[in-house]
């Protein structure tokens, strides 16, 4: 694989049981570059490892007065010279190709498992992790894979050393033989201290990035509230640990590369006092002291590779195990059938038992917001499959049943049919960077337009504002370009460029959390009726309480204790349902114990009269009991 080919057609399908073999997995899919890379490391680190035999060969021609002993040895340092530049060239290049294939199919598995699990991942693994694990992860890992064909390389040229030098100078050789291993292993008491200071280290960053994170997303509410020092200092307290926590682990590093230079120093001290000592006694020529010595200097390169093979998986191990943890991730346990047709009929959630019957607009009303945001992911398919309850602490939870569309377990459909089927708009939705021609260039069924999908919207004032900051002299809201996450826009502003997004896509059923939230009661009433006429005869289900929506809704349905307790018109359930008046009116105790108008009714919304005192403690009490 070479980098012109990038990206890869198919990524392949990574062994997630632990972060090495996750490694393991990543150096075998890049087999070949790894032996490229092995072989131009052989070719550099045998060729430096001939430089030796080479000068001492012109030492001894110049003591023994051999002319020809002189020329041979020029010569077969020239050609040692374009080995070595051109093993040092391929080699590196070989590795760096490694180094950016490897990082670029981490990407891609990363890539593909987030379109796979949409806004679940982020709330499966925090966001700070999931932004460490596609930026500094991925280079450490990468790091790792380019290293490893280097390691290997300098590990069997020092073997080759070794060797030669046993059989050219036994009385010597044994003594780099023996010592070589010791020089190797030495580090390897300090490498898991290393690992642990190592992996606190990217702890605290990526606990300190996920902070900074969500500080910048929050800015303005911070500003508004005038709560910047307080977040600032948080930070400041968070990137002071990292900073300890680095230099701790730097440290540990320090000193593992000062054993690094310690103890060949004592080798080479050793060699030098030894082999001259043999020299002087006659035993061995001088040319083949400087031989053995310029041997053992030399090995001093590739053995600065064990001391980085050792730091590069001390840094990956750690940043392969929160890949796996993100690619470990899967939407379901079901295996996906090859029907690719989008099923049309209701929505069925069997947990809940909530129906939303095909082509008509269903309201559902639900006292706890997680709950109702936790039902909206489930009816997009996007929710954990194992999010049940546990009838006891060691049991394994039950698999939760899959949401049903005209029958059909949106778990068993494949990822781009369930997404075409089931579109989920979040309660707080984000928009990308770009103009809001691109924001709007989503697949879609071509049944609506940008601009009729702006107008139920009611984005008017938005187009106005984005006309005006346009740079086109024709003032093209459409080519104005938006922030990242709509900064410059206003909360309502961004909620309802968001709904025109979710509108164009005409999904054959659209689920809404809380699609009015940020708007005035009078814009809500227009988005609300813009959001009746556009999706009338599709089917589509909000999340809301205000009943300028729920008004308009052809079927509302009350969900208590995550079950289904009374379904019917806004009208009716005002009038029958104690609970589902309470929750509309946000009524509490106090006030639904007092009455709030002459005559001892109580006006709700201007719709309708409700029951005064006696009837309103009773409503209470039931709603109480029903709790």
């Amino acid at each position: 694989m070479q980098i012109r080919d990038l990206p890869y057609s198919d990524p392949g399908d990574p062994d997630v049981r632990s972060g090495p073999r996750f490694l393991i997995w990543l150096g075998r899919r890049q087999l070949g570059g790894q032996l490229r890379s092995l072989a131009w490391g052989l070719l550099h680190h045998c060729a430096i490892a001939g430089l030796p035999l080479a000068v001492g060969l012109a030492v001894q021609a110049v003591i023994d007065d051999s002319g020809r002993d002189l020329v041979t040895a020029g010569v077969l340092l020239v050609v040692l010279g374009v080995l070595i530049a051109l093993g040092d060239t391929m080699l590196h290049r070989t590795a760096v190709t490694n180094w950016i294939t490897a990082a670029a199919r981490v990407q891609q598995l990363l890539a593909r498992r987030t379109a796979e699990l949409g806004s679940a991942l982020t709330r499966r693994v925090a966001a700070g992790e999931v932004v460490a694990v596609s930026t500094g992860d991925v280079e450490k890992i990468g790091w790792f894979v380019e290293a490893l064909s280097r390691f290997l390389a300098a590990a069997t040229a020092l073997v080759l050393i070794c060797v030669g030098l046993v059989l050219y100078l036994p009385s010597l050789g044994v003594l780099v033989a023996v010592a070589t291993p010791v020089l190797a292993l030495a580090v390897l008491p300090l490498l898991p201290r290393a690992t642990r200071r190592a992996d606190l280290q990217r702890e605290k960053a990526g606990k300190a990035t996920e902070l900074a994170s969500d500080t910048v997303a929050g800015l303005r509410v911070l500003r508004g509230i005038g709560g910047e020092e307080l977040f600032l200092g948080r930070y400041r307290r968070a990137s002071q640990e990292v900073r300890k926590a680095a230099v701790r682990s730097a440290r540990m590093w320090a000193l593992i590369s000062a054993i690094q230079v310690f103890l060949p120093g004592v080798l080479l001290i050793s060699l030098v006092w030894y082999g001259a000592t043999l020299a002087r006694d006659g035993l061995i020529d001088v040319g083949q002291l400087v031989t053995v010595y310029s041997a053992a200097t030399l090995m001093l390169f590739p053995l600065r590779n064990v001391e980085e093979i050792a730091m590069a998986y001390s840094f990956s191990r750690p940043s392969a195990q929160r890949a796996v943890r993100v690619l470990s991730l899967r939407r379901t346990t079901r295996p996906p059938t090859a029907d690719t047709v989008t099923p049309r009929g209701d929505l069925y959630d069997p947990v809940t038992g909530l129906m939303a019957p095909q082509g008509l607009f269903t309201a559902v009303v639900c006292g706890d917001p997680d709950e109702a945001g936790r039902l909206a992911e489930r009816l997009g398919g996007h929710a954990d499959p194992h999010s049940g309850t546990r009838a006891e602490a060691d049991e394994t939870p039950e698999p939760v049943p899959s949401v049903l569309l005209g029958g059909v377990p949106l778990d068993e459909l494949p990822l781009d049919s369930a997404r075409t089927a089931v579109l989920v708009q979040d309660k707080d939705p984000v928009l990308l960077s770009g103009t809001l021609r691109e924001l709007l260039d989503v697949p879609s069924s071509g049944a609506v337009s940008a601009e009729e999908a702006l107008a139920a919207a009611r984005c008017g004032d938005v187009l106005d504002a984005l006309a005006q900051a346009s740079v086109d002299a024709d003032g093209d809201p459409m080519n104005t370009r938006i922030t990242e996450r709509g900064r410059s826009l206003s909360g309502g502003q961004r909620q309802r460029l968001a709904l025109a997004r979710s509108l164009v896509t005409d999904p054959e059923a659209l689920v809404l959390d809380e699609p009015t939230s940020a708007v005035d009661s009078h814009t809500e009433a227009r988005v609300a009726a813009g959001i009746e006429q556009l999706r009338r005869g599709r089917t589509t289900v909000a999340f809301a309480s205000s009943p300028l929506l729920l008004d308009l809704a052809d079927r509302v349905v009350l969900l208590h204790g995550g079950t289904v307790v009374a379904a019917g018109t806004h009208r009716e359930l005002m009038r029958d349902e104690p609970l589902y008046r309470a929750v509309v009116t946000r009524e509490t105790e106090d006030e639904t114990a007092s009455p709030a108008a002459p005559g001892g009714l109580a006006v709700i919304d201007g719709l309708r009269p409700a029951p005064a005192d006696e009837e309103m403690a009773r409503a209470v009490e039931e709603i109480e009991e029903r709790a």
